[in-house]
């Protein structure tokens, strides 16, 4: 291989991550405060077990003012970029990998399976980050236990069984992102090719790299992440809630309650609250930051390639 070639292939990759990264960030700011109560409704946080979502974000401004809604949110982007860069470049991987692998496969299903191993490699990458985010998010005014990304760190390591202690509830979370992520990439490239095909005048554009293919214009790209972001979370969402309570154990009132076997603490929850204020508690500022996250993240990742000349756009 020429170090033309090489050089090349070096850049691709790092354009990839570079795009996965500001599409990861964008997103997660864009819903960092419904991200937030959503946090505190699925621990059952004290004084917002009986609101719903609008008089959350109304509990919030009052108590910690606007930069309340953003507790957490540092080390959420600290997350975020190597999670999204790894999740979007791995997604890419392994669609060649599977391409390879079988010559002939079911229409969409390399989208399927390399979505969902994208989705448990960057969970794997990056878990310590989201359960340190998780306890930040989760204090409130006058209730702080956790100070920062490094204290929260030393806090769990010192005081919960050592550098384990930072993957506690990883199961769950790889168990839920696995249908998750295929999901979300495989109705998201499903709806792209869909809508390319039957409506390429109305919702289609020449690619900037000039190969002949279309791309989304921009209000398709955010409807289809729209969609396969609720489709997604819908299915995965009672494991959420379980990964939620694991990481949030020892700032839970019966935090004894959820240091069992995921499965255990999902039943548990399920006899204790039920489906509605259990299982999905939450659910339904999920749906309302589900759906612009997903739209914003496809749509920024998708953007951020074509500015970057990696996009090729579909065939017509």
């Amino acid at each position: 291989m020429s170090s033309a070639t090489h050089q090349k292939q070096l850049e691709t990759v790092l354009k990839t991550l570079c795009a996965g990264g500001i599409a990861g960030c964008c997103a997660k700011t864009t819903v960092a405060p419904l991200d937030r109560i959503k946090i505190l409704l699925q621990g059952h946080k004290q004084h917002f077990k009986h609101l719903g979502v609008f008089s959350s974000l109304k509990q919030v401004k009052q108590k910690e003012g606007f930069l309340g809604f953003y507790r957490g949110n540092g080390v959420q982007m600290v997350r975020i970029f190597p999670y999204a860069s790894i999740q979007f470049f791995s997604y890419e991987q392994y669609k060649k990998i599977f391409k390879l692998l079988i010559s002939q496969p079911h229409p969409h299903m390399d989208k399927l399976v390399s979505g969902s191993m994208a989705g448990l490699t960057a969970v794997l990458c990056t878990y310590p980050l989201d359960m340190v985010r998780a306890r930040l998010a989760f204090q409130t005014k006058g209730e702080y236990i956790h100070d920062g990304l490094v204290g929260t760190v030393k806090s769990i390591v010192t005081l919960e069984g050592g550098p384990k202690a930072l993957f506690r509830g990883i199961v769950p979370s790889l168990l839920g992102m696995a249908p998750y992520a295929g999901i979300s990439f495989f109705t998201f490239e499903s709806l792209k090719t869909f809508c390319l095909d039957t409506f390429p005048n109305n919702l289609g554009k020449p690619c900037s790299s000039n190969t002949g293919g279309l791309v989304l214009i921009l209000p398709a790209k955010l409807l289809c992440g729209g969609l396969a972001g609720a489709v997604a979370q819908t299915l995965s969402y009672p494991l959420d809630v379980v990964r939620r309570r694991i990481q949030l154990a020892s700032m839970l009132p019966e935090s004894h309650k959820y240091t069992g076997s995921w499965y255990k603490i999902l039943i548990f929850i399920y006899k204790e609250d039920g489906i509605v204020k259990g299982l999905f508690r939450g659910m339904s500022v999920n749906y309302i930051r589900a759906m612009p996250m997903v739209a914003v993240s496809f749509s920024t990742y998708e953007m951020t390639k074509q500015f970057l000349g990696l996009d090729t756009g579909v065939d017509r």
